[in-house]
């Protein structure tokens, strides 16, 4: 181990210390394991394997069993990472105490359903990551499948010390992030200064558990850096972590609140092959395998709505990690005949609503198509969406909205997405192309269209009133102009991207202040009668520069972001909020009056509060709260800026008035002053 690797464990050791209340002892059962276990441990006719079954399912039980067959007491030559083989070798006396010590410090029958740390929900998931890495490991010939199970089984353990442990808790966690846009990682980063992983990795390293576990805990969200004594497992990490994304698409994540799924490592699809896995039967077996527990313990996990196999492989090969694995290079668009410029031409524009349709027309044209149709892909919902076409009246009202999910997409279709090639598809081939039965055709063309190993849609043309035959001249001649429309369809999305760029403050990603001035400027070009209902808000956070000075600019980073967080769940569609410079924002609320205006900044106000209370020891004990100015729109205000003054000086008053409150200034208010 290098001095860099020991210095990042003292790091996180350090980081662990300060959200943790004590050191990792006893950490609480699954309520429905507890019960299963006092029944197990009370039956003179019990066998080791009833008890074995129960520890192989709990992932504390399952730590508690490793760390003490691992343990100097039994000095064994070698690290078990079997849980059946730890409960052979200590035996059922010893396993029955173990498990019973732990049952009584629990005193856990029944679920605390305050706790917004759903166990059982973590349970499913934790049984559900373990079963299918293991049919993984065996699908692949791995060596050692047992260990990646518990591996899997143990991989979420460190939020279960936080939960237990926590000076702030898991559940007040989710309480807290319920609405985030960001990824838990990045959230649990901001709310407790270290992730789950590193709580897991320091839970290990306390316990005692193998190396190979400790890895699979440690850097099932990111893989260790090649220096990396844990680097050797990495195999182990991938296998875990490809089960724990695909139980996340489904639905069956650790907690139950609706966050994004976990990043697939680009270094999972290149240590494993998905095309040597037969991802259907995987799926049928760990489902079996989760029925086998419901029936064992006699209970309703959450529901589990297990997606089959052609839609997972959508997600992986539709996402931009994979997309270089499984779609060949642009040269066999690139090398066919360039395209007429009356064709490209329409591509000049930065502008998708242009250029598409212009486009469209132009490749009807040029090849007496009866109709041409620009499908894109819809990555949220899965889909195929038809967005443009040509002739207008190609598709009729009651065609639209024209969707295709993508899990409907199969054959030759499917086939020309992942190798880039146009292709001519009929209905004597394919009866129930989803296209063919909902245009009522016999032919018609595809085309990918891409750029950069980024699918942006498919480009569609058929003859259905000609019946004019599709060639293969045909694709050749388009290939081309495909591809310069992929080119076209590239630039413009990373045009939108530097606008929206230019337009949203990078750390936050609310509106910066260039574009609050704007709409400010936009709205005080309407007449008085519009502007009549305008309010506008000052915030700021009390005390920035103590955060940043004792706890560091990270820190004072998070406390930003939290509060951007709680603005943009709390704003209507309309107002619009924004950064205006350091630790103020400033939002502009239309449509409102004097009470309205109140309400909304009071509940900025309580929420921030209430959010730095949760996350007190985060900042080592400083308050996290705002201080609010509002003004009323007044005839008198001649320009925005007078409005936006008047707020910042109320803001400064509720500052002088002791912070953590609210100043508004009438319109009335602003009259008498006149």
């Amino acid at each position: 181990m290098t001095d860099e690797d020991k210095d990042h464990i003292e790091l996180i050791k350090k980081s662990a210390r300060s959200v943790l209340k004590d050191d990792i002892k006893h950490l609480h059962l699954i309520p429905s394991v507890a019960i299963k276990l006092l029944n197990v441990t009370n039956d003179d006719n019990a066998r080791i394997e009833d008890l074995s079954l129960i520890i192989e399912t709990e992932p504390v039980l399952a730590a508690k069993i490793l760390n003490q067959v691992n343990s100097a007491a039994y000095a064994l030559p070698n690290r078990i990472t079997s849980i059946k083989r730890a409960v052979n070798i200590l035996g059922f006396s010893t396993v029955r105490q173990l498990a019973l010590n732990l049952l009584f410090y629990n005193k856990l029958t029944q679920r605390n359903s305050k706790q917004s740390f759903d166990l059982l929900f973590f349970w499913q998931h934790c049984l559900y990551v373990a079963s299918l890495s293991k049919r993984i490991a065996v699908a692949l010939k791995y060596p050692e499948p047992d260990l990646v199970y518990t591996g899997g089984l143990l991989h979420d353990i460190g939020k279960v010390v936080m939960e237990n442990y926590g000076r702030v808790t898991y559940s007040d966690f989710i309480n807290s992030t319920s609405k985030s846009l960001h990824s838990t990682i990045e959230e649990e980063r901001r709310f407790f200064g270290i992730t789950h992983a590193e709580i897991g990795h320091v839970f290990c390293l306390e316990w005692q558990l193998p190396a190979s576990i400790m890895a699979i805990v440690a850097y099932h969200h990111d893989q260790p850096t090649e220096t990396s004594p844990y680097a050797k497992f990495g195999t182990e990490i991938a296998i875990v972590s490809f089960a724990n994304y695909i139980a996340w698409i489904q639905g069956i994540g650790s907690a139950s609140h609706d966050v994004p799924p976990p990043t697939l490592q680009s270094a999972v699809l290149e240590t494993i092959d998905i095309d040597q896995l037969d991802l259907d039967t995987l799926l049928q077996q760990v489902d079996q395998d989760m029925q086998s527990t419901r029936e064992f313990y006699g209970i309703h996990l959450p529901c589990l709505a297990t997606l089959r196999a052609t839609l997972i492989k959508k997600a992986i090969n539709l996402s931009q990690i994979s997309a270089g694995k499984l779609f060949a290079a642009d040269s066999d668009y690139t090398s066919s005949k360039k395209p007429s410029s009356s064709l490209t031409a329409p591509h000049h524009s930065l502008n998708p609503e242009d250029f598409i349709p212009r486009t469209l027309e132009a490749i009807q044209e040029e090849f007496s198509f009866d109709r041409t149709i620009m499908f894109t892909i819809d990555p949220k919902r899965r889909c195929l969406i038809a967005s443009y076409w040509w002739p207008k009246l190609t598709l009729p009202a009651k065609l639209q909205p024209f969707e295709i999910g993508i899990n409907g997409i199969s054959g030759a279709l499917l086939k020309s997405l992942r190798e880039k090639k146009a292709v001519i598809i009929n209905s004597k081939i394919e009866r129930n192309n989803p296209l063919i039965q909902r245009l009522k055709i016999t032919e018609f063309i595809a085309i990918p269209v891409f750029h950069h190993n980024h699918l942006f849609g498919v480009l569609y043309a058929d003859n259905s009133l000609s019946k004019k035959p599709m060639t293969p001249q045909l694709l050749r001649e388009i290939m081309p102009i495909a591809y310069e429309l992929g080119v076209a369809m590239f630039n413009a999305k990373q045009y939108d991207q530097e606008k929206k760029h230019a337009q949203v403050d990078h750390l936050t990603q609310l509106f910066n202040k260039r574009i609050v001035n704007n709409f400010l400027a936009e709205i005080f070009q309407e007449d008085e009668s519009k502007l009549a209902n305008i309010a506008i808000g000052f915030i700021d956070i009390d005390r920035f520069k103590l955060f940043n000075d004792t706890c560091g600019h990270q820190a004072g980073d998070d406390a930003l972001k939290i509060v951007a967080d709680i603005l943009r769940g709390l704003t209507r569609p309309g107002d619009l909020i924004g950064r205006y410079g350091g630790e103020e924002f400033l939002f502009v609320l239309k449509n409102t009056d004097e009470a309205g205006a109140h309400g909304y900044a009071e509940r900025i106000r309580s929420e921030v509060e209430r959010r730095g209370k949760i996350m007190s020891q985060r900042f080592h004990g400083h308050a996290l709260t705002v201080s609010i100015g509002v003004s009323m729109y007044s005839r008198h205000y001649v320009h925005y800026n007078d409005m936006i003054e008047a707020a910042d000086q109320a803001m400064y008053r509720a500052k002088n008035e002791g912070r953590n409150r609210i100043v508004l200034l009438s319109s009335a208010v602003m009259s008498d002053k006149k």
